[in-house]
């Protein structure tokens, strides 16, 4: 495993982080999603060792934070919301003053990296836009050649046409099997072509920790009558009546067959997020 959480807790003032476990291998992608305020980020830092576990182990490439810190540095990449570089700096000056602090920096690769990405090498860093930023802070961290690369929420200030060559970039870092990613982001649809695994956060627990196709097989959208969706009880996590037909995300079985009037598709990852939240806030009420 590239990376290993073992019933991670953390309290950030009167936030609560509770017992995230979940491992990834290397060669595959992990989405990681959740409503605002759920600990995406949170657990983010916890992995980049900018948090402190309080309960629980992280292991990353088998090493822990307490052992092999300065190791374990080497072996992360992170694209972050929060804009980490000098800002009288150009790109270049940018790329070179921090990657001194990686062993595997290449300038060669930034530059490869600035080209892709149409940005200007010799520009500075305050005189670019927030989403040549995000670009530049990417390639950045693959320049540094990371094992596991980390991404808070790059995507929403990305052009459709860069989300494409973005997903490509993804594409081909894990191709070798030796390197994965984990990818926080709102938007979902890009998620559900390339994600291997889903970690879904709510309220500071992992409600869902799997592989993709695991995830797949357990649930289902049902859309048909009211009264015969009701017939599957408990399995039902939310229950949508709408004025023509009612949907519902609810919990599948491999044995389960279902009434041949009722419409039964596979859910996206946005529809999941969708009922999940919505049971939530019935919850409350």
């Amino acid at each position: 495993m590239i990376l290993e959480l073992e019933n991670v807790s953390k309290r950030i003032g009167i936030f609560d982080l509770e017992k995230i476990s979940f491992g990834l291998p290397a060669g595959f992608v992990m989405g990681l999603v959740g409503p605002n305020g759920a600990g995406k980020t949170s657990l983010l830092n916890i992995i980049l060792g900018l948090y402190k576990a309080q309960t629980g182990t992280v292991k990353i490439n088998g090493m822990s934070y307490e052992e092999n810190e300065r190791e374990i540095k080497e072996l992360l990449g992170a694209v972050l919301v929060d804009e980490l570089f000098e800002g009288e700096f150009s790109l270049l000056e940018n790329g070179n003053f921090y990657g001194k602090y990686y062993k595997n920096y290449e300038e060669r690769l930034l530059l490869q990296y600035i080209e892709r990405f149409h940005l200007d090498a010799k520009k500075k860093y305050k005189a670019i836009s927030k989403g040549e930023k995000l670009k530049f802070s990417f390639a950045f961290a693959l320049s540094h050649q990371p094992r596991l690369l980390i991404l808070d929420e790059p995507t929403a200030n990305f052009d459709p046409s860069f989300r494409k060559e973005f997903f490509e970039v993804i594409k081909e870092f894990i191709a070798d099997g030796t390197r994965s990613v984990i990818l926080a982001t709102h938007l979902t649809d890009d998620l559900d072509k390339v994600a291997d695994y889903l970690l879904y956060l709510e309220d500071g627990k992992a409600l869902v920790a799997t592989d993709i196709e695991t995830f797949r097989q357990s649930y289902r959208m049902i859309t048909g009558e009211a009264y015969k969706i009701r017939l599957l009880q408990d399995d039902v996590i939310h229950m949508e009546q709408r004025e023509l037909s009612t949907r519902a995300l609810v919990r599948h079985h491999g044995y389960r067959r279902y009434e041949p009037a009722l419409t039964v598709t596979t859910p996206t990852i946005e529809e999941f997020m969708y009922y999940q939240t919505k049971r939530k806030k019935n919850k409350r009420k």
